[in-house]
């Protein structure tokens, strides 16, 4: 039985540059597309649910364009929070669950974009070098415990270094993490953990 009957869905216009953040009712969600405006008028991201996926189509402040992006039906209903990535940049774009985890994430990526626009960035590899340092200095000594690990059971995973996260990928089943490497809450977030799961195949 899904536990909560409600959906926060947030992502930032390109155009106006505001955070939209909404709240629906999944019954509504599912009954047809919904289309999620923001007040300027010039951007909306949709939702529409299939047999076994939600379908999304995401304005990007990003690249500029609208990313076509899905998950499971499961996960969209019953996760406490999804992030939907622009490929280009490696920066979030939406976030779909509950409502503090993604007004939590929201505020997150404000952070992560005023970081992006202000004088002080440089056009390093990543968007803050020593966030993205400390970050993986966490990752490095949680494996090194042997504190990575699926949910199908694998221990060994590989790990890619984007511009302002890091993808964990099980050897096992293939599935992915991104853990986002930011801003100081990231790294706040990531010092609190002692173990990190990777959601892939449940075992047989």
């Amino acid at each position: 039985m899904v536990q909560d009957a409600k959906r926060f869905l947030s992502y930032i216009c390109p155009h106006c540059r505001k955070t939209v953040i909404v709240e629906r009712d999944l019954f509504s969600l599912a009954a047809s597309t919904a289309h999620i405006p923001c007040p300027c008028g010039k951007s909306e991201l949709t939702v529409e649910f299939r047999p076994t996926r939600v379908q999304l189509t995401v304005p990007c402040l990003f690249c500029g364009r609208d990313h076509a992006v899905s998950c499971s039906s499961q996960a969209f209903v019953r996760e406490r929070a999804l992030a939907f990535s622009c490929a280009a940049s490696g920066l979030d774009c939406c976030y779909v669950g509950e409502e503090g985890p993604v007004y939590a994430a929201a505020a997150r990526l404000e952070q992560a974009v005023d970081k992006l626009e202000s004088d002080s960035a440089a056009q390093g590899a990543f968007l803050d070098e020593l966030v993205m340092h400390e970050v993986l200095e966490e990752i490095r000594d949680i494996a090194q415990r042997g504190g990575i690990t699926c949910t199908c059971g694998g221990r060994n995973c590989s790990i890619q270094v984007n511009y302002s996260s890091v993808d964990l990928q099980c050897g096992q089943c293939g599935a992915q993490m991104r853990i986002p490497a930011a801003t100081a809450d990231d790294i706040d977030d990531i010092c609190c953990k002692n173990t990190i799961l990777i959601r892939g195949k449940e075992p047989l």
